[in-house]
């Protein structure tokens, strides 16, 4: 049965439990004050940053840095958030000094717990969402104000630095990579180049159109091929008429000069017939020739197609580079600098104590409350009518004897009979 139905009975109870209820209300402010006087404060300062578009429209410069601004900042986050770089912050502002039975490792830990990194997401355009974020902030909390104010603004600042390294150093290698392809493909051109002029120096392919000029040329030699023949057949029809009645001298004159003029004749034809030879071997062997020329156009074409892609991928590396270096790309700029904060985030103590009296008392009721419940004794006729349904007719209270009385009893009884005692001796004096 519970003992407690009315506002009597919670009386009844607190008179009856009133020393266990000052008991652990006395402890339990005390242990209040000890916890709001220990409680350190915290403060927080916080530094917005504003990420800025490229001042230059993408359908007029497109930028080389690929991914979107989230993606980025998630990386930057990381890096900034590495055991390394926490380490450079606590040895710079050294931090957690008074905590000297912290490790290195949780020192970073506590850090990296005390700095946060949010971002506001940018307005969509249409029903996809880009990974665009258009406000980062910074979040420091510190147990001094100054502290907490260093931390967020070293945080923005690494953050900028951070921002601006990785879109410069993605646009340099972007750049380089693209110069370097384009510096190969010039150079295989250059040794394909190379390659079809020593092919053509092989087979006599110095001049475009080199079979039709053969052609010719053969054409023309056999036509001087045939005049040598006539003047050989001409010379030698003057030697047959040559006038043997003559004198001697004239006869031999006249047949050295003839037979010079065989002999020249004769020399040229051979010359003209090895190389009329020699034209028909190589335009026997055309078609291969005409073939592995072939084949080397369509390489030159092939390359030459690569290099025209590669230059325009590498004048578009060249555009996104200058607007990195020019400072028209994507930017963070600060539009609220972390300031000293005036107040701290955490509770005052003074609170914190009052807070700690009020649980106190309440648990000190549940304490006397649990007791009475231990010891569920009817201990009134209000209590007897309510739980058992009887009206008690007496109703006789404790008789405790005389040396069973309290001490402050025993005090007045005490005060009463020295009282009694006095009276006496001074009615015996009067009398």
């Amino acid at each position: 049965m519970g003992p407690i139905y009315t506002v009597q009975d919670f009386l009844d109870m607190t008179r009856r439990r009133l020393g266990v209820i000052l008991f652990v209300i006395l402890g339990g402010c005390i242990a209040a004050l000890y916890w709001a006087q220990s409680h350190v404060h915290v403060y927080r300062s916080s530094e917005v940053i504003q990420i800025e578009q490229p001042k230059i429209a993408d359908e007029l410069a497109r930028s080389t840095v690929d991914g979107s601004s989230a993606r980025r900042l998630q990386l930057i986050e990381q890096k900034l958030m590495a055991r390394a770089s926490l380490e450079d912050v606590i040895a710079k502002y050294d931090l957690f000094a008074n905590l000297d039975a912290l490790k290195p490792s949780e020192r970073v830990d506590l850090l990296r717990r005390s700095v946060s990194i949010t971002g506001v997401a940018a307005a969509r355009e249409g029903f996809t969402d880009d990974g665009t974020i258009s406000v980062l902030t910074i979040t420091a909390d510190m147990e001094e104000a100054q502290l907490a104010r260093d931390v967020a603004h070293e945080f923005a600042d690494r953050t900028r630095a951070l921002m601006a390294d990785q879109r410069r150093e993605q646009t340099e290698a972007t750049l380089a990579f693209f110069s370097q392809q384009e510096q190969q493909v010039i150079d295989a051109l250059a040794a394909l180049d190379r390659e079809i002029e020593t092919f053509r120096s092989e087979n006599d392919l110095l001049l475009e159109g080199g079979v039709e000029f053969r052609l010719a040329e053969m054409a023309q030699i056999n036509e001087s091929i045939l005049e040598l023949d006539r003047g050989i057949i001409t010379a030698q029809l003057a030697r047959t008429q040559i006038d043997r009645g003559g004198r001697a001298s004239t006869v031999e004159r006249a047949e050295q000069e003839i037979d010079a003029q065989l002999n020249s004749l004769t020399q040229q034809r051979s010359l003209l017939v090895a190389r009329r030879d020699e034209l028909r071997d190589s335009v026997q062997s055309s078609p291969e020739t005409q073939r592995a020329l072939a084949a080397f156009e369509r390489r030159r074409e092939q390359l030459q197609a690569q290099l025209e892609v590669v230059a325009t991928r590498r004048n578009e590396a060249q555009v996104g580079f200058n607007l990195e270096t020019g400072d028209q790309g994507e930017r963070l700029t600060t539009i609220e600098e972390a300031q000293v904060p005036d107040y701290p985030i955490t509770m005052s103590k003074k609170r914190r104590a009052i807070m700690g009296g009020v649980a106190a008392t309440i648990f000190a009721f549940v304490v006397a409350f649990l007791l009475e419940l231990r010891r569920p004794v009817i201990r009134s006729a209000r209590q007897m009518q309510r739980e058992v349904g009887i009206m008690p007719v007496v109703s006789v209270p404790t008789l405790e004897p005389k040396f069973q009385s309290s001490k402050w009893r025993m005090q007045r009884e005490k005060r009463r009979l020295a009282g009694k005692a006095g009276r006496a001796a001074r009615l015996a004096r009067q009398s």
